[in-house]
């Protein structure tokens, strides 16, 4: 289990967002650099990079500020927002991003995924973003018709390396992860799944560790780390000490 501290870009800054509105948005530190690298330094493995107004755009706007993040540490880091073709993909992993998330071509060009996980194994991932369980796209300004499951379902044998599944109800919000729905999706599909929207503190932490939420690959944190809540030293030893052989 892998534990994602979350850096959104806006105007190249880090922020969050409620329920991802852009209008609520909260801005957390003036240097995404500093703030991978202070991540980096608490221990966590893997960081997860959201393109706010790439998602909106429909391409890379914040690319400055990842580049800089991408020369400040050594960790890797999984990028999304505004990935809509498979230039932009390319362009991404060749600057030296592990694994890209296409989010709204996943729905809207399929083939895309396709293309790109074949062509970059292991390094592709879907996010699923869902309102009342149906896929919002562009930067979640829309709610397709399309569920969660039935766009999963899609690229089963595709090669992708994971699927982000986001509860927008909850996002930004610390009401908890939506493990319920996280977990219904996991057990339906073979592709991993990653829990994002809504960790709120230790006990989030406690509960993707046990035996119903086995089969999650991760889960991504952002406002409780930002505001205290979540202590970084705690949960990473908690997923450490699972982890330990015997324990």
């Amino acid at each position: 289990m892998i534990l994602f501290p979350a850096i959104d870009l806006k105007n190249g800054q880090c922020v969050r967002l409620e329920q991802g509105d852009m209008a609520r948005a909260t801005v957390f530190n003036l240097n995404p650099a500093a703030q991978a690298q202070s991540f980096a330094e608490q221990g966590f493995e893997y960081l997860h990079v959201v393109d706010l107004d790439g998602a909106f755009a429909g391409k890379p706007v914040n690319a400055a500020a990842v580049e800089a993040m991408l020369k400040t540490i050594r960790i890797p880091v999984q990028l999304g927002g505004g990935i809509r073709d498979l230039k932009t993909v390319e362009a991404w992993l060749d600057k030296g991003i592990t694994r890209v998330i296409i989010g709204t071509a996943a729905v809207r060009d399929p083939e895309l995924v396709k293309a790109a996980a074949k062509k970059f194994a292991g390094r592709v991932a879907v996010g699923l973003d869902a309102r009342d369980g149906k896929v919002a796209v562009e930067g979640w300004a829309e709610t397709s018709q399309v569920t969660v499951l039935e766009i999963a379902q899609r690229f089963e044998d595709a090669g992708v390396a994971a699927i982000i599944f986001t509860d927008i109800a909850r996002d930004g919000l610390l009401k908890g992860l939506n493990l319920d729905a996280t977990i219904a999706l996991a057990e339906a599909i073979s592709i991993p799944v990653i829990a994002s929207g809504g960790l709120a503190s230790i006990e989030d932490v406690k509960a993707m560790l046990t035996p119903r939420a086995r089969k999650l690959a991760g889960a991504i944190a952002g406002r409780a780390l930002y505001d205290g809540r979540l202590d970084p030293a705690a949960a990473l030893a908690l997923i450490r000490n699972t982890r330990a052989p015997g324990s």
